[in-house]
């Protein structure tokens, strides 16, 4: 039974990874047929940006495209709502208006403004503007940024781990209420609940005021894992390699521990004892630094990071079906970008499940530290 299941699992990855290899050549292979417009990924620099541009976040999900009969570019893709605050007020519609262009040279007028992309970014056209004027540097001179609370990619995944977790545990409580023991789906939430308060909440907090943290740690736990995982799919997500997103749960967890922090952590932060009293400011502040910047940037530096590089390293490897393709030929080339990147894929199976115990464990690390009661003799 156990084989099985173990086999199931690597038949499901190694789906998921020839689904993004095909995708990844079929790109190459459409883009190459416009060789005559220089679109064609074929050079380590076209590949970078390539890689480059889908780790970013995005207003739509773009699979590939291809060039039909009529000789017109098609894009596959996935449009999601694009939601702005302009000069006009709210204006609202879907991205594929943009007609997957991120130029510039697509204007959409809605309310009486003229919007654009340029680089990923949405602006508005001054008034009186019917195209978008470039510097040297290619910098837009007759447009401007706007508001963007747009259900982009990475907010879409971010709603999707949310459904997930509320479904999960939605029912392992109803499998509490049915007894002692949970059924269902609930059985295996369960260990990994048990995990994260036993392994990680206890020993770092303590045994009298871990219960008041748990539902935070287990939140970000379970919410980075998923947001892990749906990264290693071929959709593209890379939501934890978002600097902003990782910024966010840092500062959580700042908020955190600076408002549960007990009497004892702050006279020991502001006004340490036990040491000179002309060196206590020097102190304090060194402290103050300390919790309030570089805690917090190692944790969202730590987590963004290690993602995203894992992610560029396999997209990497998948790009040997292009870079090694005149040198070994399409089989060969193929075989040799699927074993390594399958190899890199396993890998960040468990990347994924150790950044987000990390990201769990140093919070509750933090959080102890500040809610510790200290003995005074």
């Amino acid at each position: 039974m156990m084989v099985a299941k173990k086999s199931i699992k690597f038949i499901v990855v190694l789906v998921l990874l020839m689904t993004t290899v095909s995708t990844f050549a079929k790109e190459g292979k459409q883009e190459g047929q416009h060789h005559e417009k220089g679109n064609k990924v074929d050079t380590p620099e076209k590949i970078k940006e390539y890689i480059a541009h889908h780790l970013k976040d995005s207003h739509d999900f773009h699979f590939f495209s291809y060039t039909n009969d009529a000789g017109e570019r098609k894009d596959i893709s996935m449009p999601l709502p694009v939601i702005l605050w302009t000069s006009e007020g709210l204006v609202t519609f879907m991205s594929s208006e943009f007609h997957h262009d991120d130029s510039g040279q697509v204007i959409v007028e809605k309310k009486g403004v003229k919007l654009t992309k340029i680089h990923s970014k949405i602006y508005e056209l001054e008034a009186g503007a019917d195209a978008v004027v470039f510097d040297d540097h290619h910098h837009a001179e007759n447009a401007h940024k706007v508001l963007d609370l747009s259900i982009t990619k990475s907010v879409f995944g971010m709603l999707i781990a949310g459904v997930l977790m509320l479904l999960g545990f939605g029912a392992l409580a109803k499998g509490y209420k049915k007894g002692p023991i949970p059924t269902g789906f609930g059985r295996v939430l369960e260990p990994l609940v048990l995990y994260v308060r036993d392994e990680i909440a206890r020993p770092n907090i303590g045994e009298k005021k871990y219960l008041k943290f748990m539902p935070f740690l287990l939140t970000i736990f379970f919410f980075i894992w998923i947001l892990n995982l749906l990264g290693l799919t071929p959709l593209g997500f890379n939501v934890t390699g978002q600097i902003a997103v990782t910024a966010c749960l840092a500062i959580f967890t700042v908020i955190i521990y600076l408002f549960s922090g007990s009497k004892d952590f702050w006279s020991h932060t502001l006004w340490m004892p036990g040491v000179p009293y002309i060196l206590r400011p020097i102190l304090a502040v060194i402290e103050l630094i300390g919790y309030l910047i570089i805690k917090p940037f190692s944790l969202l530096v730590r987590l963004f990071a290690n993602m995203t590089a894992g992610h560029f390293v396999v997209m990497s490897l998948i790009a040997l079906v292009i870079t090694m393709k005149e040198a070994f030929g399409p089989v060969a080339s193929t075989g040799v970008s699927l074993i390594l990147a399958l190899f890199i894929t396993v890998i960040e199976l468990l990347v994924a499940f150790l950044q987000a115990f990390i990201f769990t464990m140093l919070s509750s690390l933090f959080i102890g530290m500040a809610v510790e009661e200290h003995d005074h003799h």
